[in-house]
């Protein structure tokens, strides 16, 4: 089936229950609040409670899981205050696809995105999966040890016995894979708003080409001057609304994941020559790649955004400039001064997105988990 939209199906329909996507309904945001801070209060109530050395295993295992609920916390407020802004940009999507000129392009990237959607979700499924199987117990304590949660809260009742054990268990279950279905959803976005402007720049590539003189004429139509700069302007306005949405969010991704990453990293490490070893590495190694894979999604879309944006003023380059006419020369160099300044996506306007910066977000990943090893 030919797309239609950049935006996949199911990142749609997580937009809408999330309710992010316009004239959503007020109920959905008021549900995910609710849902989302008393989830995070009996979590952070739990990390208080057993703060100390010894159970720093414990500790941080209760961190790695609560960690990635705040976030998601933080970028759903985020994205509800910003709901203008993202409003645009869908409105910007919409608009291109109606007023495209070359349909092939905005196809294949829509393809793609669906593509990237699909398997951005369906890792994030899998991980919940084979972290719910490896936690949950639904055998009966032989001693008086109470079973373990999914999801590590300090709950105001007792859950040790059957059946509020297993009920307790089936709702957390629903409620993290709600959870992660969200965040997928989000990483998804990113991926989706990347390749759309990355079909635009292409799109504009090829108009570039169409200056060239043919016939020995040196005069460049009005109306191709007029479609290229309009173009031009609407990507910097595209980029610009894309920076103002996620920069914020792309901060606290980056200083979170560098956290979490290294919470996993320590779990695995000390569960290694262990009974609990095999099982550990069951509940982690996949949570470990969807969240090192969330890291490098927003690295990777700045960098690429980053690197499209220059092919701009290449194309610009590249094509016959030097076979028009003065005036219509200074139109092209504009736009090339233009591409010179890189379209990219910051964390806080404090530093671009970039794969050096998720290398470095590495490499202080694994000189922490080293730290905390040492500690144990």
């Amino acid at each position: 089936m030919i797309p239609t939209s950049t935006v996949s199906r199911p990142v749609e329909i997580g937009l809408r229950l999330t309710g992010i996507w316009p004239n959503s309904s007020i109920f959905f945001k008021l549900l995910w609040s609710i849902v989302m801070g008393t989830g995070l209060i009996f979590q952070y109530r739990y990390l208080l409670t057993h703060f100390s050395i010894e159970e720093l295993p414990n500790l941080i295992d209760g961190l790695s899981t609560t960690l990635p609920y705040s976030l998601l916390f933080f970028k759903l407020i985020i994205m509800w205050v910003n709901n203008r802004i993202f409003h645009n940009i869908l409105r910007t999507m919409s608009n291109d696809w109606y007023e495209c000129s070359s349909m092939y392009a905005m196809i294949d990237k829509a393809i793609l995105s669906h593509r990237c959607s699909k398997l951005v979700i369906g890792l994030y499924s899998t991980a919940v999966l084979l972290y719910s199987i490896a936690t949950i117990d639904f055998r009966k304590p032989i001693n008086d040890d109470c079973r373990q949660l999914l999801i590590k809260m300090e709950l105001p009742f007792v859950f040790c016995e059957s059946p509020i054990y297993e009920i307790v268990a089936c709702v957390q279950f629903v409620h993290l894979m709600a959870v992660a279905s969200a965040i997928s959803m989000l990483d998804a976005l990113i991926v989706t708003l990347m390749l759309h402007i990355g079909g635009q720049i292409d799109i504009m590539q090829q108009q570039m080409e169409e200056i060239c003189p043919k016939d020995n004429e040196r005069d460049l139509s009005t109306a191709i001057v007029r479609s290229l700069i309009n173009k031009h302007h609407k990507i910097i306005a595209f980029s610009d609304n894309i920076e103002s949405l996620f920069s914020s969010i792309a901060l606290m991704q980056f200083l979170s994941n560098t956290i979490i990453i290294c919470c996993i990293g320590f779990l695995i490490a000390t569960s290694l020559g262990t009974d609990k070893g095999v099982k550990m590495l069951v509940k982690t190694v996949f949570f470990y790649i969807a969240i090192t894979m969330e890291a490098f999604i927003f690295c990777f879309a700045g960098e690429y955004l980053s690197n499209k944006s220059r092919t701009i003023g290449d194309a610009a380059y590249e094509s016959l400039w030097y076979a028009l006419k003065p005036q219509d020369c200074r139109i092209l160099l504009f736009v090339i001064m233009r591409s010179q300044r890189r379209l990219t996506i910051t964390a806080g306007k404090f530093m671009d997105l970039s794969l050096e910066g998720f290398t470095n977000s590495l490499k202080a990943s694994a000189s922490y988990i080293s730290v905390l090893y040492a500690m144990y």
